[in-house]
């Protein structure tokens, strides 16, 4: 026999974590601030390292709002 348990996720976390998976997607809709090519870094227009670098911030943003979510499961 086999007994689930059912954790309740308080409401604070659940909107902790929205806000956070949330917070990539305002800064990929919002093209027209960062569609310029200066200033480069490396030689790779801002266009293309901003994104990048959004790629590992939102990374990071989604494995914290998992925790938040989910605290104690590892």
């Amino acid at each position: 026999m086999t007994t689930e348990t059912t954790e309740k996720v308080a409401t604070w976390r659940k909107v902790v974590a929205g806000v956070l998976f949330a917070i990539p997607w305002i800064f990929y809709l919002l093209l027209p601030l960062y569609n310029t090519a200066q200033p480069e870094l490396g030689g790779v227009p801002f266009f293309y390292w901003f994104q990048t670098l959004w790629l590992v911030v939102s990374s990071i943003l989604f494995i914290i709002a998992v925790f938040i979510l989910y605290p104690g499961r590892r």
